[in-house]
């Protein structure tokens, strides 16, 4: 059985086990099947895209968008509905992003996401 995506039970893979499935459900017009498994796409992207501002450790691009979600004020059930994941789940990646990104607080969010979008990709550091 192919491993992980939507409709499977299992997790996704990121060698883009969900690309045929997303562009299968959009081609026969099950939008919202096809969104989902988009998304899951994006979650299993390559870590490393996203380098916090001491460059020692990357956020995950799931961490990435629940981390954003947070800092635009959405509750962890607000940001479990959205992505299709429990309360805990979002909890869980909060408690791995904070000291990913050297704070202690829910409100230090925005300023230190603002900082990783200014900082140089770890490649092009000097």
């Amino acid at each position: 059985m192919e491993s992980g995506c939507v409709g499977t039970g299992r997790l996704p893979t990121p060698e883009g086990s969900c690309a045929p499935r997303s562009t299968t459900f959009q081609r026969l017009g099950a939008k919202s099947w096809g969104g989902r498994a988009a998304s899951e796409l994006r979650a299993t992207g390559p870590p490393g895209a996203l380098a916090d501002v001491a460059g020692a450790r990357a956020l995950t691009p799931q961490e990435h968008e629940v981390a954003h979600l947070a800092a635009a004020g959405l509750t962890n059930r607000q940001i479990g509905e959205r992505l299709f994941l429990s309360h805990r789940t979002v909890g869980s990646h909060l408690h791995r992003v904070f000291p990913k990104l050297g704070i202690a607080t829910r409100a230090a969010l925005r300023d230190a996401l603002d900082a990783l979008t200014l900082s140089p990709p770890a490649d092009q550091r000097v």
